[in-house]
């Protein structure tokens, strides 16, 4: 399949991808904040560059794009253009995602991800059950843990 886009156009388009402060960010940080969490943002001295870390609870979240991250949902789906290059690129997203949650938690961090379709989405959880999984984690969950469409679940390395 040809892509309907000239390579201009299409890196054009790949730039102007945020990879700090998107709006599914901004939602999680809305939360923390009314919910009285004190964080910091896309801390650098952190393996992963982490996008928020709540010292208090020993806690790091990450914000993953279902597509960037290789997440099995229903946002996900490989693209038939260059289909070599997308999986090398998201392979290697995903492989460094392991190393640096597993230094994080080495390092006594407890850490969640939060998936896009958790957040956007036709089955993207609703405000108040977003909420009451993130704070069941942040003050519960002794473990790393995951949020996507269908909820809280155990980290599990894939």
């Amino acid at each position: 399949m040809v892509d309907v886009h000239s390579q201009a156009i299409r890196s054009k388009n790949m730039r102007a991808i945020r990879n700090q402060d998107t709006a599914i960010e901004q939602r999680i940080a809305l939360i923390l904040k009314d919910r009285g969490f004190n964080y910091r943002v896309q801390d650098k001295a952190l393996p992963g560059r982490p996008d928020f870390v709540l010292p208090h609870e020993r806690a790091i979240i990450f914000v993953h794009g279902c597509f960037w991250h290789r997440h099995h949902c229903y946002l996900f789906k490989m693209p038939a253009t260059r289909t070599e290059f997308w999986n090398g690129k998201i392979n290697s997203n995903v492989e460094r995602d392991r190393r640096y949650i597993g230094q994080l938690q080495q390092s006594g961090w407890k850490v969640l991800i939060v998936w896009e379709c958790a957040l956007r989405g036709k089955w993207r959880l609703e405000d108040e059950a977003l909420i009451e999984r993130l704070e069941e984690w942040l003050l519960a969950a002794m473990h790393s843990g995951e949020i996507d469409h269908q909820g809280l679940h155990h980290y599990r390395v894939e």
